[in-house]
């Protein structure tokens, strides 16, 4: 079996150290770094080429989901989420990833998910899958959105820039960040992540 590389990301220093002990314990995977969740993917990604990431989630909170989603939407790399709140399981699973384990697996249970999404293949713990998705949260819009607002947020999940969406729309650079600033105050969004996640959970968008 091809070694894979895989990068871990924690919050919790001791997690990821665990982890990268685990993983480094199976002789088909190499772990190829160790990061938090609060970096410049784009560099790390750079610097450490993997094949793979394992993502632990921790106790899961909503800042992580986001980060989560945002990295998803933004990298075309297969990422292993490890959950411990089977509750959240249909929030992790709506983020687009392509595996979910539960904190409590072992490293060949690991290494097996982390070779299986590397060749296209979807791995889902049996109990994490069973946990129903989300139902939509009502929001409480000042105003609805546009048909060209809920076109623009589609692209803005997509992990795409302004410039990138004024291309594709057919608009100015300028239009297109008016667009993005009416989406953040109609969901009341600090940022493009919240509102894709915001809007994720309100089924105003699929990921």
């Amino acid at each position: 079996m091809e070694v894979q590389r895989v990068l871990v990301v924690a919050n919790d220093p001791l997690a990821r150290a665990g982890l990268a002990a685990l993983l480094g314990s199976v002789p088909s995977v190499t772990v190829a770094g160790q990061s938090s969740s609060d970096v410049d993917f784009a560099a790390l990604l750079a610097a450490f080429q993997p094949d793979a990431l394992l993502w632990d989630l921790g106790w899961s909170s909503d800042n992580q989901v986001a980060a989560l989603t945002q990295f998803v939407a933004e990298h075309d790399l297969p990422v292993v989420a490890l959950l411990d709140v089977e509750s959240l399981a249909g929030m992790v699973r709506a983020a687009g990833i392509r595996g979910l384990l539960p904190r409590t697996s072992t490293a060949p249970q690991m290494a097996a998910a982390l070779h299986a999404v590397v060749q296209g293949l979807l791995v889902f713990d049996a109990a994490l899958l069973a946990a129903p998705s989300p139902a939509p949260v009502e929001l409480d819009l000042v105003e609805p959105l546009s048909a060209r607002e809920l076109e623009v947020l589609r692209h803005l999940a997509e992990g795409l820039a302004n410039k990138e969406i004024a291309r594709i729309i057919g608009v100015s650079e300028h239009t297109a960040k008016f667009h993005v600033n009416a989406i953040l105050g109609k969901l009341g969004a600090q940022s493009r992540t919240e509102a894709v996640v915001k809007a994720t959970r309100a089924g105003l968008i699929l990921l």
